[in-house]
């Protein structure tokens, strides 16, 4: 089946998931109608903006706890370690998700999903 864009549907989810939350809300702009679109889309969007806010959060308190004298240093090396898995975790979820979207699995991330999955259907 085809997407707005012209392009095989499979394609366009799979490319939903490419630059994170912003191709996922460019794909769920333009795309209106095509729902298994619009769920990696959804989907992307969800999950990796919750990724960056969660890098955000852990970062500045990272950097608060970073200037306690003495122990900061500890600190800073354990959220920096956090904050790259953080990283580490959404590449690999990239790729596992455009290599599903472009086999034309619906694969629902754990609570995200169903959440991408109930707002595409309404």
């Amino acid at each position: 089946m085809k997407s707005i864009f012209g392009l095989d549907e499979n394609i366009v989810a799979s490319l939903s998931y490419l630059f994170g939350p912003i191709s996922g809300i460019l794909v769920l702009v333009l795309e209106k109608e095509n729902k298994f679109v619009r769920f990696h889309a959804m989907q992307s969007t969800i999950w990796f903006l919750l990724l960056m806010i969660l890098g955000w959060v852990i970062g500045a308190i990272g950097n608060i706890f970073g200037m306690v004298p003495l122990i900061g240093w500890i600190f800073g090396a354990g959220i920096g370690i956090i904050v790259a898995l953080l990283g580490l975790i959404s590449l690999l979820s990239m790729i596992f998700l455009m290599i599903k979207a472009f086999t034309g699995a619906t694969t629902k991330i754990p609570v995200i999903g169903e959440v991408a999955w109930k707002q595409v259907n309404k």
